[in-house]
């Protein structure tokens, strides 16, 4: 049944609930771009014979692209509807991964990554679609944001497995070719389905608090929006070194790059259920507090990597880490939205998930150098477990000053 023309403009609707699900799955395949890259690494790395560090570069440039390429896919979402940048997304995306399939050398593979896959590809699909997803929900928006960021999770659960199959069946550069057939037909035909305009929303629904201020706790909108970026960077440098590195810490160890794409599997497939449960405490107690629960979990996760190195236990603390950390980058578009003024919601939420995919890029990197420096990963699990603290510390500092503010404001 097609919802009315009054039931596409109101928010909580029946066919804002149909568009979530169209963006789950727009989600689930601009995912790809994120999570391939940490499959085929150890065959990259052998194919044009390079050290770890160089071979982690491309999903560095990919993530650093997908952050800067989520706010210009934003503002073009904001100008001409998110349908336009989805079909130019699925285009570039599906072009990307054919273009590295034919790479001669690792700097065409890089290039490939950088340019296509993040910057033109995966971008169309992760910031914009949930800055997308929290302009039609107010109620029940941060179920609704986390729904939409599982898929990107449920993408990363789904794509290490299949890919490792197809890689170890016909190689990693026939695997690129298909894929990227696949990305581009399924996103240019979904984004036919996006047209519609997303409400206005100059007020929240009846019975739903603002907390949003031209002073967002108690600073400057720079100074608030520069915190929340610097805690992005943090959060997702040490949320980067298992995610990125777990197929191949798990070849140095000798348990194979097959058991490293399950326990990668594994870890996001949690990741899905910690955004869904996380997105039900943003509701309930906001996204500071869940922001900070989840930065304390990571950090708990990210120290059991150091002394557990059996393959039992690599399983279980996979499983942990991806329950603890999954909600983190969704509660930061909630953030943005409690605090922050609606008219510039959009592209200061484009701005503090850049900062996460900066995160993201730089700890991927970060993590392969260490290991070329030292031989081992246990010093990149410490940097990791660093870097993390600095987000603690970021967050529970916003959290007490916006608990002195709450009597002044009562």
């Amino acid at each position: 049944m097609t919802p009315s023309s009054d039931d596409r403009h109101q928010v909580d609707s029946r066919f804002a609930a149909m568009r979530l699900f169209i963006t789950l799955i727009l989600m689930i395949v601009g995912a790809s771009g994120m999570y391939v890259m940490a499959v085929v690494l150890p065959a990259v790395q052998a194919e044009f014979a390079v050290d770890r560090g160089l071979a982690s570069l491309p999903y560095t440039l990919t993530m650093l692209g997908v952050g800067v390429g989520g706010i210009w896919m934003g503002r073009l979402a904001d100008r001409h509807g998110i349908t336009l940048p989805l079909m130019l997304g699925g285009a570039c995306l599906g072009g990307g991964f054919v273009l590295a399939a034919m790479a001669p050398n690792i700097w065409v593979f890089m290039a490939a990554h950088c340019i296509l896959i993040g910057l033109l590809g995966t971008s169309s699909t992760f910031s914009p679609l949930v800055a997308d997803t929290s302009l039609w929900f107010v109620r029940r928006r941060g179920i609704a944001v986390a729904i939409c960021a599982s898929g990107n999770y449920l993408g990363g659960a789904l794509w290490p497995p299949i890919v490792q199959h197809f890689v170890d069946a016909i190689g990693w550069r026939h695997t690129y070719i298909g894929l990227g057939i696949l990305c581009a037909a399924v996103m240019c035909s979904l984004a036919l389905l996006m047209r519609a305009r997303p409400p206005i929303q100059a007020a929240p629904a009846a019975g739903v608090r603002s907390t949003a201020s031209a002073r967002p706790f108690g600073l400057s909108a720079r100074n608030a929006l520069l915190l929340l970026c610097v805690a992005g960077v943090a959060c997702c440098t040490a949320m980067s070194m298992p995610q990125v590195h777990i197929v191949a810490y798990c070849g140095d160890l000798g348990y194979g790059p097959a058991r490293g794409a399950q326990m990668l599997s594994l870890m996001l497939a949690c990741g899905v259920v910690s955004r869904l449960v996380s997105g039900a405490i943003c509701d309930r107690i906001g996204g500071l507090r869940t922001l900070l629960l989840g930065s304390v979990l990571q950090g708990i996760s990210l120290l059991l990597f150091i002394p557990f190195d059996s393959l039992a236990s690599l399983y279980v603390i996979s499983a942990l880490f991806g329950l603890f950390q999954g909600g983190i980058v969704p509660a930061y578009a909630i953030i943005v939205r409690e605090y922050f003024p609606a008219a510039v919601a959009g592209q200061r939420v484009g701005a503090v998930i850049m900062s996460t995919m900066l995160g993201m890029a730089l700890g991927g990197w970060m993590s392969g150098s260490i290991f070329d420096l030292t031989g081992s990963y246990h010093a990149a699990f410490i940097n990791g477990i660093a870097w993390n603290l600095l987000n603690f510390a970021i967050v529970l500092a916003l959290l007490l000053r916006v608990r002195r503010m709450q009597p002044a404001v009562s």
